[in-house]
């Protein structure tokens, strides 16, 4: 998550931060710097985290603080093993980049030219799409649109491509940014209609083992053999709590590589020297431009928080898997990332020849906060406690949600009961784009599945009328929604409708979900 989607507003405030002028001949711009992560992951009650830190061409700094999993001894270093989430999407622009400079394809090919079975549910779209319409987000879907079909799922990427036809547009074609996962998924099968091989072995054979990125994986079976690794984090009543890592090889390209600060930084070596590593040459300057260019115009939405106010910027844009905003009369070139239980930001000032990366195993903004504080220290800006800060704000969003549910429950309707027995619920539903559904009696109670996707089975608890509480059985803190059952004049059962909050990059409202018919 894949929580790329999710974090985008907050990513919209927090990506800059204004300062003062740099610190001249400044010796030890870090100088503090471990007692303020130390102090941080205490406040924050979070497991651990690593940064890394680029200037000039060398790796300045690299480093692990607090552990692997919550309750046990091994530590966090330079080498252990974090998702990346959506930084991944760079990679798949890099790998294109290449491919281009070698004359195997174009920024500017239609899609349709090595995906004939791509399509999208205008007809026109589908005609005229091209590569770079998949790395700018601008094909006129809605935001963030089929993480449905690939979260925790058996489909695979060209089955997850296959269904998006589905899904109608809410915007015309190139007019507007809507970030999405799915079209850079459709951009790494690109790289395999080229190239013969999978997205995965082309990052892996030209970039992972050229930059010695060599504990780098896209994999999930890879995942399972690695030693150094975090486990992603969640918060549960207030306190960290360990889970598994879920099979994201189906988003592969849009966001499935787990990595270390200690690759990381070679990665953003590679980058700030414009495709050049030692004496190596990955990618030419043309591609590197390419790749830092503003190609869309991103919304600019000034902070309302008067503590944030300082992190407005002129203008915001994206490139080919880079989000590009003005600071101090720089540019800065970030993205961040983010899985179940893990959050990353890598941030890159070309001008200083700087770049910061950082990976956490846990949801929240401590990531957020380091990189900000890194970039402050180097830009030799007045320190601001960015962990303290952002602590407030979560806080601060945390009761809102309580007083949100506690409304909800005010609001609810006394002493009603469903139109039907609770077996006569129970059956077999289908969504033209996802698939097969069901609902089950189990226990005397409902319960809802997913055909294609286990982590998406649900208890359903009847909240009023038609209408029940769905309590998510997955370990991953799903925020509780409600599905609402729909009879039709005679009062047969028609289907459901989902009112959730968006799981990560799953957003319900895509689904139509109607009953099969039973065959008598």
């Amino acid at each position: 998550m894949h929580r790329c989607a999710a974090v985008l507003p907050f990513l919209f405030m927090l990506i800059l931060v204004l300062g003062g002028s740099p610190a001249a001949g400044q010796q030890a711009p870090l100088q503090g710097f471990d007692g303020y992560v130390n102090t941080a992951l205490r406040d924050w009650d979070v497991p651990g985290l690593a940064v890394s830190v680029v200037k000039d061409g060398k790796v300045v700094f690299s480093k692990g603080y607090g552990l692997r999993k919550v309750g046990e001894s091994a530590p966090v270093d330079e080498h252990t093993l974090l998702s990346i989430g959506s930084i991944s999407k760079s990679f798949t622009a890099v790998a294109l980049g290449m491919l281009v400079d070698e004359g195997k394809l174009s920024w500017d090919d239609p899609v349709s030219q090595y995906l004939p079975y791509f399509q999208l549910h205008d007809p026109y779209v589908t005609r005229e799409l091209t590569i770079r319409d998949l790395l700018v987000h601008r094909v006129g879907l809605p935001q963030v649109c089929g993480g449905i079909l690939w979260y925790g799922s058996d489909y695979s990427r060209e089955d997850v491509l296959k269904r998006l036809r589905y899904i109608k547009p809410v915007s015309s074609f190139r007019s507007t940014f809507a970030y999405q996962s799915v079209t850079y998924m459709a951009a790494g099968e690109v790289i395999r209609a080229v190239t013969g091989k999978s997205w995965d072995d082309f990052i892996r054979e030209r970039i992972f083992t050229p930059l010695g990125m060599n504990a780098s994986n896209s994999l999930y079976s890879d995942l399972k053999k690695a030693k150094n690794l975090a486990l992603p984090h969640v918060r549960t009543d207030g306190k960290p709590v360990a889970i598994a890592y879920r099979d994201s090889d189906a988003l592969g390209p849009g966001g499935s590589i787990v990595s270390s600060v200690h690759d990381m930084a070679r990665y953003m070596q590679l980058l700030l020297a414009e495709g050049a590593f030692g004496e190596k040459k990955l990618y030419s300057e043309n591609v590197a431009r390419e790749l830092f260019t503003p190609q869309m115009l991103v919304p600019n939405r000034p902070s309302s928080k008067p503590e944030l106010k300082a992190l407005n910027t002129r203008f915001s844009a994206y490139g080919f898997g880079w989000f590009l905003r003005e600071y101090r009369g720089r540019t800065v070139v970030s993205h961040t990332g983010g899985m179940d239980g893990m959050s990353a930001i890598v941030m890159l000032v070309p001008e200083e020849k700087l770049g910061i990366t950082v990976l956490s195993h846990q949801d929240g903004g401590i990531f957020y906060a380091m990189a900000l504080r890194v970039l402050d220290a180097y830009l030799g800006a007045t320190p601001t406690d960015w962990a303290g800060l952002l602590l407030k704000f979560r806080g601060e969003g945390e009761q809102k949600a309580k007083d949100a549910e506690a409304t909800l429950v005010a609001a609810r309707a006394q002493g009603t009961k469903p139109s039907l027995e609770l077996g006569r619920y129970a059956g077999s539903y289908r969504d033209r784009m996802y698939g097969d559904l069901s609902i089950a009696q189990e226990n005397g109670k409902l319960v809802l599945k997913f055909s294609h996707s286990p982590a998406l089975t649900a208890d359903l608890e009847h909240w009023q009328y038609d209408t029940f509480r769905i309590h998510w059985r997955d370990p991953m803190p799903f925020p509780k929604g409600f599905l609402t059952f729909s009879l039709d004049a005679k009062g047969k059962l028609k289907g459901f409708t989902f009112d959730q909050p968006s799981l990560l990059d799953v957003n319900f409202d895509e689904l139509t979900v109607e009953r099969i018919p039973e065959v008598r």
